[in-house]
């Protein structure tokens, strides 16, 4: 989602931006292995708490409210629904804005985390982790199963190394203006093109039930 269907890096950072805020340290932790993913949602809402103690989900989906959607977004969902393609996001990112984009765009599954809250809506301060960053490819393969789709009937587009996995199951992988050399070289196709849209091309043939 963030990156290809929505016109942001990332969701997570969107809402750090609204409160003029980074989550800089979170990250070098994550990525060092020291907090796992539950972990680093707690350190970003602890960082939106210090200016919103009361925050809560009204809030969080007014805030994503104003997310972009992806040049061309329309125009590949619009023509993925005349072939009659099931579709979902697996996305890493906020699911408040995954269930807003799937609403807008017609998009049957949306798998991203979110958070635990209390009955009024507040957040609690802990997370809900669906699609583990580095977990993309199980969360990918468990969703085949349910469908009972194979590998040979999947095709999957990202922009970021931590999609790869989800090209391993795929068919075909395309990455969408790829931010680095791994998802360039784990993809069977690319766009570079700052139009979703583009995506149709690189799918023109390919197999479908």
């Amino acid at each position: 989602m963030d990156g290809t269907l929505v016109d942001i890096d990332s969701s997570w950072a969107y809402v750090h931006r609204h409160f003029g805020e980074q989550n800089a340290e979170g990250l070098r932790r994550f990525l060092a292995n020291e907090i796992d993913d539950a972990e680093f949602i707690r350190s970003d809402i602890a960082i939106w708490w210090r200016h919103a103690p009361e925050l809560s989900v009204p809030d969080l989906e007014r805030i994503l409210a104003a997310v972009p959607l992806m040049p061309g977004a329309a125009r590949l969902l619009e023509g993925l629904h005349r072939q009659r393609v099931r579709t979902a996001i697996v996305s890493g990112g906020v699911d408040l804005l995954a269930r807003r984009i799937a609403r807008e765009l017609g998009i049957d599954l949306a798998l991203a985390n979110g958070f635990r809250v209390h009955a009024d809506g507040r957040l609690t301060g802990e997370g809900i982790v669906r699609v583990p960053i580095h977990g993309k490819e199980g969360v990918l393969t468990a969703l085949q199963e349910q469908l009972g789709i194979g590998p040979e009937e999947t095709a999957s587009v990202g922009n970021s190394e931590i999609d790869v996995g989800l090209f391993r199951r795929s068919q075909l992988g395309i990455a969408f203006r790829p931010e680095d050399d791994a998802v360039r070289q784990g993809a069977h196709a690319i766009v570079t093109e700052h139009d979703l849209g583009r995506v149709l091309d690189a799918l023109a043939g390919f197999p479908r039930r």
